[in-house]
């Protein structure tokens, strides 16, 4: 098995999972907002799941700062294509640097 049918048959399962965690790391942090304004608190046993997703979050906003930074280069939109990364991490800036070489 060659590097690309490990792309072709992993990156679709990585990009599903990767949108899910995603969206519960925001789903989380909402909830964290929506209890410091209420003056209520988390429960104890989600701090990790806080933790992880605090430096989950921030790894794929830098990510989708990238990808749309080097999106027009790519004859992407910037916008749509930062978004995108976000949501599936270094999936999105991988098929971004390798549709040029193709």
């Amino acid at each position: 098995m060659n590097l690309k049918d490990i792309k072709e048959k992993l990156f679709p399962i990585i990009k599903v999972i990767s949108i899910t965690l995603i969206t519960s790391a925001i789903g989380l942090e909402i909830w964290k907002i929506q209890t410091s304004i209420t003056n209520s608190q988390l429960p104890s046993i989600l701090t990790p799941a806080l933790i992880i997703a605090h430096v989950a979050l921030s790894a794929h906003f830098l990510e989708g700062i990238i990808a749309a930074y080097y999106a027009p280069a790519k004859n992407q939109t910037p916008i749509k294509y930062g978004t995108y990364t976000f949501f599936v991490g270094t999936v999105g800036l991988l098929e971004l640097f390798n549709n040029n070489d193709k």
